[in-house]
């Protein structure tokens, strides 16, 4: 799809999702690139189903199919399998970090951080699905750097039951920092250690 109808975009669908995090579905970036969304077995939402934009501010809903057979559930734990709330807080960030590109945003994405984050119940192999809602407060693309950040609070249900909240959830974009000749040993962005946010 052209970027122009991207960006005007409510909805995505699985093969749409699948297209962003490989670099095909839009045939004509912006300059800067647009951030990428981890590929499966990674990726943890199967389609966005709302979003809605208000200038600095929006919202974006996003709901996974739970399979029996899935990677954690195989390890984490042998005897008591349970998707790791940790994955839960990831896919608030990979879905606020979907949100900035969709407002425009260029560059490679990167979670900074979150508040307080809750968790008050399980997602376990016999469940259907998941649902993320996110309530973004904040959006800023900042001129002098072309980094972008997006601030929002999220909430994780299971089968229409809240069993996860987090606070200040924040996702940036950031342009020269995409390790795109991996494996490339001598690439300045070979090794990690702090990111320039300026």
């Amino acid at each position: 799809m052209k970027y122009n109808e991207f960006l005007d975009r409510q909805t995505f669908n699985k093969n749409e999702l699948l297209a962003f995090a490989h670099g095909t579905l839009v045939e004509n970036p912006p300059e800067g690139g647009l951030a990428s969304l981890p590929s499966p077995p990674f990726l943890m939402f199967d389609e966005i189903t709302k979003i809605e934009r208000n200038g600095r501010t929006g919202s974006i809903v996003a709901e996974q199919y739970i399979k029996q057979d899935s990677w954690y559930f195989q390890c984490h734990f042998k005897n008591d399998p349970v998707q790791p709330g940790c994955l839960g807080v990831d896919a608030i960030w990979q879905l606020l970090g979907f949100y900035c590109c969709i407002n425009g945003a260029v560059g490679a994405g990167r979670a900074l951080g979150a508040g307080e984050i809750d968790f008050n119940g399980q997602i376990r192999p016999f469940d259907k699905v998941v649902r993320y809602e996110l309530d973004v407060r904040r959006f800023s693309i900042f001129k002098e750097s072309g980094a972008a950040m997006s601030i929002a609070n999220g909430k994780v249900f299971v089968d229409d039951q809240e069993i996860y909240k987090v606070s200040n959830a924040r996702v940036g974009t950031f342009v020269n920092i995409k390790y795109t000749d991996y494996p490339n040993p001598d690439s300045p962005h070979a090794k990690g250690g702090l990111v320039n946010k300026s």
